[in-house]
């Protein structure tokens, strides 16, 4: 398996803006899907954002389209997730997962593909 570490977390005001990191470790990065989950409290973990080995494709949940961006740098084994005009309804705790993926554009928002997972990292918007 993978290991991922998240990184960027933090307490912002609504309207401002956070980038998360995600390095890896221990596998070939590229031959992962990788993908943002988050969990509020007292919500069960939803689908943010996921991108494709090469980065070509990418999929947002309609909550946050338009406002965070994911990436990823093969080159230093690290996915982004850029958070722009952040929300209180945007605080939770932030995990990043890999989903090995043999086909080049497989993209998933189905949360038990995701075979490792980061510890995660808290973001809070103040109102």
């Amino acid at each position: 398996q993978v290991q991922l570490v998240e990184s960027g977390g933090g307490l912002v005001q609504a309207g401002g803006s956070l980038r998360l990191s995600c390095a890896a470790s221990g596998r070939t990065f590229s031959n992962y899907a990788m993908g943002w989950f988050r969990q509020a409290p007292g919500k069960e973990r939803e689908f943010v954002a996921a991108i494709s080995r090469s980065g070509g494709n990418t999929l947002y949940a309609d909550s946050v389209k338009g406002r965070f961006t994911i990436s990823r740098d093969n080159a230093k084994n690290t996915v982004y997730l850029q958070m722009n005009s952040l929300k209180p309804e945007d605080t939770a705790v932030y995990y990043c997962a890999a989903d090995f993926a043999p086909i080049l554009g497989r993209l998933t928002t189905t949360m038990t593909s995701y075979k490792s997972w980061g510890q995660g990292t808290q973001v809070t918007v103040s109102s």
